[in-house]
């Protein structure tokens, strides 16, 4: 299985929110951002799909 490349570590995140007032234990925030890369992951995939309808309408 291959993972794909995370830019945010989850130590880098940590301290991200820490300095808004959010502390986090590290499982906390691998959770917080396996969640954040799937939502984005999906995001993107809708625009793409919304894009492709549209090109097939015109």
């Amino acid at each position: 299985m291959t993972r794909e490349k995370r830019s945010v570590t989850p130590e880098k995140a940590i301290e991200i929110l820490k300095k808004h007032g959010t502390i986090v234990t590290l499982e906390e925030v691998k959770l917080i951002l396996d969640f954040m890369y799937k939502f984005g992951k999906l995001a993107v995939d809708q625009q793409v799909n919304l894009l492709e309808i549209k090109n097939k309408k015109v």
